[in-house]
């Protein structure tokens, strides 16, 4: 059977707020993680990273926004153009003035500030006054009204969806262009999830921000994205418009689960890698 989707497919064809070109990665100087890993994000578009658990999705994310070095990674190959700039030998710090904004896996609040104290970390940046942060302030808390509710409370002490709200929150504070979103959905109720990816597909809508996603749940995901890209251990093995990967044979079967209209029981899809066409 033929894949619908292919890794040749071209993304839209928009302005590009963010061009990811033939990019390698390697860690300790040694160890190769990306193998060539080529990406688009039209402007203003929500584009879905998907695969596996330790696929490379995070250190995508983290080679874009130059959070590698902390890890003793670099990015030996290729190039990242951000909103018209090659930013691969940027500051973290530089990449955020420019609007290039990362959520980190896991949301990672200062869980001894209040909520709207960590609202606040987001907007350590800007140098356009009080009156226009209050401004975005009360904006997040049109688009998260739980925070509000919430916002004199210790993130600390907050449940796992309010910390993800916060995070997002706190990120739309230093009014970005662009934000990079690892897995938002990771330890997070059904419900929960639903409402997160909700309000990001509003926030791209409403506010203009290009999103791009991380993210293990390929089902939704791809319900709120544009465009999507599935790594396999480091490289790009498909990519295609969100709906096209959604209803696409291999993906079905290989990361939802189904398989013939039916849902495959671990038994039958355990050997499931060495049946893959695009990696034949």
């Amino acid at each position: 059977m033929t894949s619908t989707a292919t890794n040749t497919a071209p993304a839209p064809a928009t302005a590009k707020i963010l061009a990811v070109n033939n990019i390698e990665v390697i860690y300790d100087h040694v160890i190769l993680v990306l193998k060539g890993v080529s990406l688009e994000v039209p402007q203003g578009g929500i584009v879905a990273l998907l695969g596996a658990n330790g696929a490379g999705k995070t250190t995508t994310l983290k080679a874009i926004s130059n959070l590698l070095h902390a890890e003793r990674g670099d990015v030996t190959k290729g190039s990242i153009i951000f909103d018209g700039a090659e930013v691969q030998d940027m500051s973290p710090n530089d990449l955020v003035r420019r609007g290039c904004i990362q959520v980190m896996e896991g949301r990672h609040c200062f869980g001894h500030l209040t909520i709207e104290e960590n609202l606040l970390t987001g907007a350590f940046t800007r140098r356009d006054g009080k009156a226009a942060i209050r401004r975005d302030m009360d904006l997040v808390y049109s688009y998260f009204p739980r925070l509000s509710e919430r916002k004199n409370s210790m993130a600390g002490y907050t449940s796992g969806g309010e910390q993800q709200m916060c995070a997002v929150g706190r990120a739309m504070m230093a009014k970005p262009k662009m934000i990079l979103l690892d897995e938002p959905s990771m330890g997070l109720a059904p419900q929960v999830v639903e409402e997160i990816f909700s309000i990001v597909k509003n926030l791209n809508a409403k506010e203009g921000v290009s999103f791009l996603l991380a993210e293990q749940n390929t089902n939704m995901a791809l319900r709120y994205a544009d465009y999507g890209y599935i790594l396999e251990n480091g490289r790009v093995v498909m990519d295609g418009a969100a709906k096209s990967l959604a209803e696409n044979a291999d993906v079905k079967e290989f990361y939802l689960g189904i398989s013939e209209g039916r849902r495959k029981s671990f038994r039958e899809g355990k050997h499931y890698r060495r049946r893959k066409r695009w990696l034949a």
